[in-house]
């Protein structure tokens, strides 16, 4: 097949214990709104359009380890978030249900857990 069909991305999925909760996290860190709203998947709307974020029940969830070591549950995929100042963006993250992760690899970045575990990147 010589052309390519038309895809378009519109969504990262993470998965989680349960969605309505991960999802209320990141609506409150993120400013989103809701689209979908079921009770094992949600879609957030980023405001000025493109790709939302979405979130779905697993029940065999396993929250990831940061940084896994040999054996452990690996993160999967992380989400980079700019910011303009980052100590007051981390504090905001803290305050709305955000760890700080032990382990920070670069100055000007900002490893976050979100609650179900998934690690995201505060960076300027």
């Amino acid at each position: 097949m010589d052309e390519r069909p038309r895809l378009t991305m519109t969504a990262t999925v993470l998965d989680a214990p349960d969605a309505r909760e991960l999802a209320g996290f990141y609506e409150r860190l993120l400013g989103w709104s809701r689209g979908e709203d079921e009770p094992d998947w949600v879609t957030l709307v980023a405001p000025g359009g493109g790709a939302g974020l979405s979130f779905q029940t697993e029940p065999a969830y396993v929250r990831p380890i940061w940084p896994a070591g040999p054996g452990e549950p690996q993160m999967m995929a992380h989400l980079d978030i700019r910011v303009d100042d980052l100590d007051a963006a981390s504090a905001y993250a803290v305050s709305v249900g955000a760890t700080v992760a032990d382990f920070q690899p670069q100055d000007d970045v900002r490893v976050h857990l979100d609650p179900a575990g998934h690690p995201f990147c505060l960076y300027l």
